[in-house]
């Protein structure tokens, strides 16, 4: 058997780090956000976006909250340029926003950045160098302390053309880029010489961005990291640490989140995990995360249906179907023990009358993020009688009991093994109507009337109920007269007395449908004949008692 080459690698080192705090710490509040969906997630598209779709996807990003928005790298592309002197010229930026622009260490790019930003009134300018071991060696061919002054000289010119601008509003944000690839000492070393240079104080506090720039280690050592970092930088008040983590061995989420438990201020992210290779952060998960931890994400996630929309249309990319909490299928259950847990579980939610959610496989209520519970239960050849019987019930009102659902389960099941396919929340009532309601077998209704006789009768002191029916079977009729305790007792004694059948009803059921003047009721029943035969029906009518009926009718058909 052929192995995997795994000796070309070698493990990511661990920080040399005691007594970490992180383990012990909750997220109680929400970071800073920023949305870099509009720089990064652009970036990463096959198509970038247009001036108009940057635009609508700013308007959508304000709208869920946002203060901090990575709006483009105007340095490198006419197109972002444009974007960012619109914004500002048509005073497009809300007064709690700011926008943040990105540029590379180099003099050309920075001056280019600062004509973009000219008349804004809040901005960050977003100075990175790659500060690696392996870029510095292979890409840069320089030395430590090389890479260093092209961080140096980057801020020193920031800050010199903050200051030429007079314009107060500017901020700094300085990122090691690669910093999981550098050596923690130095990157710290080149961080505190960038706040040098800036002059970074409590009263003008520089964000340190420190990226994940390619995910190469667990999130514990990440994390580790981070608290390494945070404990050993000069002035911590002077510095906003910030975490950009990417989505290469699939855990961008947890060490943003582990981050923030070792000391992380801020949180740069995408909607939807967008960005370069695997991605960035998915802001919406963590965010949400947070949200069903009880801590307030400072972010409106509440329409995903439409900020999936506007992302989808705008990226030209698709949310993946089990995308955390955002895609199509993540509040749905196949599985018939899950649709089972889930009815029992929202019933239970109810009665209760509590206002935390407690429901089986659901860690969010859909409704909070603008889903409808009608998506939760879909049917396929995992499904059982559970999840059927929720669909019939919060898709159409029919609360079939606990005793027939087995028995309309193995009907649906059967269709769907027939088909191969799901069904269809339609497709489930139409086979319930085909199978209980219509009565097309030996049997059908011509005529049936129902008299009360509200006066004590010899035979058992009971109340009588007197019917006429006419049953047609196979063209010929059968008329009788029967009395009894209700209308089914006299049904069922007229039609065993003038078919030969011997049939009697175990259980029973019904409800209405609706609550307008045009309501429905609707009956269950199921009979057992003689020989231990059990059969079940169902009835739908304006009246109860006909209802009934024609359920006792249904049931002796299908026996």
């Amino acid at each position: 058997m052929a192995t995997m080459n795994h000796e070309k690698y070698e493990p990511y080192p661990a920080v040399n780090i005691s007594g970490r705090m992180w383990p012990d710490n909750r997220i109680v509040k929400a970071p800073l956000w920023c949305s870099i969906d509009l720089r990064d997630g652009n970036q990463a598209l096959p198509v970038p976006m247009s001036v108009e779709e940057k635009l609508e996807m700013f308007k959508l990003l304000v709208a869920i909250g946002f203060k901090e928005i990575e709006v483009g790298f105007p340095s490198a592309a006419v197109v972002e340029f444009q974007f960012v002197r619109r914004l500002i010229e048509e005073n497009l930026v809300p007064d709690d926003v700011t926008i943040q622009v990105l540029t590379q260490a180099r003099e050309h790019l920075i001056r280019k950045t600062f004509d973009a930003l000219e008349g804004v009134n809040k901005a960050i300018v977003h100075l990175y160098n790659s500060t690696s071991t392996v870029q510095r060696d292979v890409v840069f061919r320089m030395d430590r302390e090389a890479i260093k002054n092209i961080a140096v000289e980057g801020t020193r010119l920031v800050r010199e053309l903050k200051e030429a601008s007079g314009n107060k509003g500017i901020r700094f944000q300085y990122s090691p880029e690669s910093f999981t690839g550098t050596e923690l000492d130095y990157a710290l070393e080149v961080c505190h010489a960038v706040m040098e240079e800036w002059g970074a104080s409590e009263d003008d506090t520089v964000i340190i961005n420190l990226p994940s720039t390619v995910e190469m280690s667990t999130p514990n050592i990440f994390a580790d990291r981070i608290e390494w970092f945070c404990r050993n930088i000069e002035d911590r008040r002077a510095v906003i640490v910030s975490v950009h983590t990417h989505n290469d061995r699939g855990t961008a989420v947890a060490s943003a989140e582990l981050a923030v438990m070792a000391g992380a201020d801020r949180v740069e992210g995408a909607l939807f995990g967008n960005g370069e290779r695997c991605g960035n952060l998915d802001i919406v998960t963590m965010a949400l995360n947070l949200c069903t931890q009880g801590v307030d994400p400072k972010l409106d996630l509440s329409d995903l249906s439409n900020i999936r929309e506007v992302y989808c249309r705008t990226t030209r990319m698709n949310v993946h179907p089990r995308q955390p909490y955002s895609g199509e299928l993540v509040y749905t259950a196949f599985s018939g023990s899950h649709q089972d847990a889930i009815n029992k579980g929202m019933k239970a939610l109810k009665r209760s009358g509590k206002n935390l959610w407690d429901v089986p496989y659901l860690p969010i209520d859909p409704k909070d993020v603008g889903c409808s519970y009608e998506a939760i239960v879909r049917i396929n050849s995992q499904s059982g009688k559970g999840g059927v019987a929720y669909i019939m019930e919060n898709d159409f009102g029919y609360e079939i009991p606990k005793w027939m659902q087995p028995f309309f389960g193995a009907v649906v099941q059967s269709r769907v093994d027939q088909n191969g396919k799901e069904l269809l929340p339609k497709e489930v009532l139409d086979l319930f109507h085909d199978e209980y309601i219509r009565l097309y077998e030996a049997y059908s209704m011509k005529k049936c009337t129902i008299n009360w006789e509200d006066r004590d009768l010899e035979r058992d002191d009971e109340v009588s109920t007197t019917i006429q029916c006419v049953l047609d079977r196979d063209g010929h009729e059968i008329a009788f007269s029967a009395w009894g305790n209700g209308p089914v007792d006299a049904f069922v004694r007229g039609v065993n007395q003038h078919t030969g059948l011997d049939f009697s009803v175990d259980e029973y059921a019904e409800h209405a449908i609706g609550h307008s003047a045009d309501a429905r009721a609707v009956a269950y029943v199921r009979i057992k004949n003689a020989g231990g035969r059990k059969s079940i029906g169902a009835g739908i009518d304006s009246n109860i008692s006909l209802a009934s009926i024609k359920a006792v009718l249904s049931a002796v058909n299908r026996l």
